[in-house]
């Protein structure tokens, strides 16, 4: 299993999704993505939108400064 990161709490709806749904087409089965999400919009829409397209939303945690960490698997 391989973790790759990703800091998406500058970008705005719908470009976080789009940058999530990029680095997540490159993992194998079994990988994770650790996601830099801000409060908001983004934190609601974006593991909402990974679940519906079928990958596992792991956890999220508050990772200070008005921002998220969520683990998102394939």
């Amino acid at each position: 299993m391989s973790i790759r990161k990703l800091d998406v709490s500058k970008e705005h709806c719908p470009m976080t999704f789009v940058k999530t749904k990029l680095e997540l087409e490159k993992l194998k089965p079994g990988d994770r993505l650790e996601l830099i999400l801000s409060e908001g919009e983004p934190l609601e829409c974006v593991p909402r939108s990974a679940a519906e397209q079928g990958y596992t939303v792991i956890e999220t945690t508050y990772a200070g400064d008005r921002k998220h960490k969520v683990v998102i698997e394939k």
